[in-house]
């Protein structure tokens, strides 16, 4: 891909995939709209207070839309007050059934996830569809590798891209010959191999927006590593509309890693980004400690910002430099601040954390005065 807009650091740019644009609610997805980040309860959705609760805790994450799951008429029942309470889309995933579909829709999910290949037949299909219509809802097509349909598997002979792929086209037909335009495609693969193959290939076949996934990754930190991998390849390319992160964590852990492959790559800004070095027998103080204080104090930061921790001199001035407030090690209990990339002033060892949160506090205070102006 080339860009038709050169920037001062060309080796940046990420151009991407051309797609059309679908709503899910009142969230953009695909198109020029920023890629939005998705996760998925794990409380009964039957329970709708816990899984309210839940939701609450993904949303002050920085969530941009929800999947629950709707395997029984209990939780489409929990549904309606769920949406009523949700701050953003509600993704109802209905597996196999039908009647689970058009409940959800009638409930108010902001779309439904199905493969309208596998629910039954035509009529029934029809019955989905015409409820996603009648209510403003979009489909996310989900096709899993772990979930290929049988004469694909029989056909291949394993779950390879052209299998994923060829699903995916066969669901997308089904929708199209409905009149039915508003959906996003997923096909994922706890592969990572797999499942960027797979979608650099559907990405060249269709227009729709791509929700990007490594389907069962793991636990934390294995499942950051291999959605980094896979998902990161894949955007670093420009394809990809919106992600979501399957870890064997909380889903508000999702929505952080997702928000942070994100930042990494330039593709949104949310919140404080932290420059951290590993820590060395140079420390001034304690990084890792620090680190992990500050980036917990800090998650109520919205405002993109950035802060340097760097424990000695040795990289500390020049990582400062480029970010809006910095800490360095030094000696004898005292550490320099920068601020916009220029010493300022020190700061005692004891006082650091909570010195620290204020700056940041203020640093946002201000950037948010300056864009109310600027409106």
């Amino acid at each position: 891909m080339t860009s038709n807009n050169p920037s001062l650091r060309p080796w940046r740019d990420i151009d991407r995939r051309k797609s059309r644009q679908i709503m899910v609610g009142d969230v953009p997805v695909g198109g020029d709209a920023p890629i939005t980040v998705q996760t998925m309860t794990n409380t009964l959705t039957s329970d709708a207070k816990a899984t309210i609760d839940q939701i609450r805790r993904c949303e002050e994450a920085g969530v941009d839309i929800i999947r629950v799951s709707c395997p029984d008429v209990e939780s489409t029942t929990a549904l309606k007050e769920i949406v009523r309470a949700s701050n953003v889309p509600i993704v109802a995933d209905i597996h196999f059934h039908y009647k689970r579909g058009i409940e959800a829709a009638e409930a108010g999910a902001a779309c439904l996830r199905i493969n309208p290949g596998n629910i039954g037949s035509s009529a029934r299909v029809r019955e989905v569809i015409d409820a996603a219509k009648s209510n403003g809802c979009a489909i996310r097509i989900g096709v899993n590798a772990g979930s290929l349909e049988k004469d694909l598997l029989e056909k291949y002979g394993e779950p390879c891209p052209e299998a994923l792929v060829e699903s995916a086209l066969d669901h997308i037909k089904i929708l199209q010959d409905h009149d039915f335009h508003e959906f996003k495609v997923a096909v994922k693969a706890s592969d990572v191999f797999l499942a960027v193959a797979a979608y650099s290939q559907l990405a060249d076949a269709v227009d729709c927006p791509l929700h990007l996934g490594i389907t069962e990754a793991g636990g934390l930190i294995g499942g950051t590593v291999k959605s980094s991998i896979g998902m990161g390849n894949l955007l670093w390319a420009g394809i990809g509309d919106t992600i979501r992160v399957s870890l064997s964590a909380e889903p508000e852990e999702e929505v952080r890693v997702g928000y942070e492959m994100l930042k990494a790559l330039g593709l949104r800004t949310r919140g404080v980004r932290v420059v951290s070095c590993p820590s060395c027998a140079r420390q001034g103080f304690d990084v890792i400690r620090t680190v992990q204080t500050l980036e917990e104090r800090l998650q109520h930061i919205r405002t993109p910002l950035s802060l340097s921790v760097l424990g000695c001199v040795v990289n500390g001035p020049g990582e400062a430099r480029e970010t809006d407030i910095g800490i360095t090690g030094g000696g004898k209990g005292k550490h320099m601040v920068y601020l916009s990339g220029v010493t300022d002033h020190h700061v005692a060892d004891e006082d650091m954390v909570d010195h620290i949160v204020k700056l940041v506090e203020a640093k946002a205070a201000e950037i948010e005065a300056g864009i109310s102006e600027a409106a």
